[in-house]
């Protein structure tokens, strides 16, 4: 059994990655239901968010749940959202 045709100079998502690799995972992804997808994208936002929690709170160890809540969202909204939204403004306070 052989596995997708692959276009020449084709190159994976990751260097590290395989093509045989890839190509299971992106089957494996294919199999998944839409509602199934979606989880496995909550599942991952949750993970990452995780990491930048625990991130402030490694630079931050005294900060309160509200601050490193605070300094998380930083990262993903822009200054003026920041500012205008939770009265914290980044370029002061940090990330």
């Amino acid at each position: 059994m052989s596995g997708p045709h692959v276009p020449p100079g084709y190159r994976t998502q990751s260097d590290d990655t395989s093509i045989a690799a890839e190509q299971l995972q992106i089957a494996a992804w294919r199999r998944l239901t839409p509602t199934e997808r979606v989880g496995k994208m909550w599942e991952l936002s949750a993970w990452v968010r995780g990491i930048a929690e625990a991130e402030v709170r490694r630079r931050h160890p005294d900060a309160p749940e509200r601050e490193v809540q605070l300094r998380v969202a930083s990262r993903r909204f822009g200054r003026d959202l920041m500012v205008r939204a939770f009265g914290w403004d980044p370029d002061v306070h940090g990330y």
